[in-house]
């Protein structure tokens, strides 16, 4: 990559936080994906900005893939590193395997669902190394308006079954990397990040475990 590409800001999938409210906007955890998600994958209604830009702009939502992984009765979790693009959030634990959806995910047409789910398994392919196949679906979405880092972004919460549990980190930015039952989880709740607090504390309403 020449210098003069390394420094080209990412550009990120937003949508304007007044259309986020005109479909009705929640605090924690919205079951009715679908009464939201393909209307966030309309092409006139999403667009790209430069990440940076987004970061600090409460006007917009930035929507990002939140993965949930699972096998065997137990859940995924790991430590954020300091190379995390959430700084932010370093040294926190999480259950989930998030990212943007950028612009190298959009094709020459459009951007529409299935345009997105090929972004989340892209972001799942860069984050982690599995040692099989999965499956994956959206269940729910997540906002969390309480706090600096939540009011710029909106999860997309997926819950991803693994054929098996070989897995290990694929960035730096993930350490201590391990799979723990709900119980566990919940015991040290207070050392993960809020979307994780969210989703761990709302497992039965999501009825997934």
């Amino acid at each position: 990559m020449s210098p003069a590409m390394s420094n080209i800001e990412e550009q990120i999938l937003v949508v304007k936080r007044e259309f986020f409210d005109s479909l009705g906007s929640f605090q924690g955890l919205c079951r009715r994906v679908d009464d939201y998600l393909p209307a966030f994958m309309k092409k006139e209604n999403n667009f790209f900005v430069p990440r940076g830009a987004a970061e600090e702009d409460p006007t917009l939502k930035q929507i990002i893939p939140y993965a949930v992984f699972r096998h065997g009765g137990r859940i995924l979790y790991y430590t954020r590193g300091a190379k995390s693009g959430e700084k932010r959030l370093v040294a926190k634990s999480s259950i989930g395997i998030g990212g943007h959806v950028n612009d190298s995910d959009e094709s020459l047409s459009h951007f529409d669902q299935s345009t997105y789910h090929n972004a989340v398994r892209r972001e799942i392919g860069e984050e982690l190394r599995l040692g099989g196949g999965f499956t994956e679906r959206a269940v729910a979405l997540l906002n969390d308006d309480s706090s600096e880092v939540g009011r710029v972004h909106l999860g997309v919460v997926h819950i991803v079954d693994l054929e098996n549990d070989s897995v290990s980190a694929g960035e730096k930015a993930i350490a201590e990397l391990g799979f723990a039952t709900r119980a566990e989880l919940l015991a040290r709740r207070d050392t993960f990040e809020t979307w994780s607090q969210i989703v761990l504390d709302g497992l039965d309403e999501l009825d997934v475990f």
